[in-house]
């Protein structure tokens, strides 16, 4: 069976706005995995933003989100979240969830901040 992750909930939101992230798992479940957030903006590297262990802790992020963004995640529905706060313009980027554990990465989803 096909093992897929896969993102949601990009879009266009205004400086200071909120967006939800989703990253759902197809094929297999997420139950006993850990999972992580990354991003990458036009000429620059992916970069690393939130990590979360398989029972919801271990909570760690780096400093550019600590405290605006905040991961968590729901194993009966198979979803892990990324709650993102007061977004700027620098949080543009695509936006990728991925299984740690045979290197699942999910296809991606565009944020814009932009007034």
């Amino acid at each position: 069976q096909v093992q897929l992750v896969v993102e949601s909930g990009g879009g266009l939101v205004q400086p200071g706005g909120s967006l939800r992230l989703s990253c759902t798992a197809s094929g297999f479940t997420f139950s006993g995995l850990a999972v992580r957030w990354y991003r990458q903006a036009p000429g620059l590297e992916r970069e690393w933003l939130a990590s979360i262990a398989n029972d919801g802790s271990g909570l760690i992020y780096p400093d550019s989100v600590k405290g605006r963004f905040t991961v968590s995640r729901d194993n009966d529905k198979n979803i892990v979240y990324l709650q993102m706060d007061s977004l700027k313009a620098e949080d543009t980027a695509v936006y990728y969830c991925m299984v740690p554990r045979g290197g699942l990465w999910g296809q991606g989803t565009q944020v814009t901040v932009s007034s």
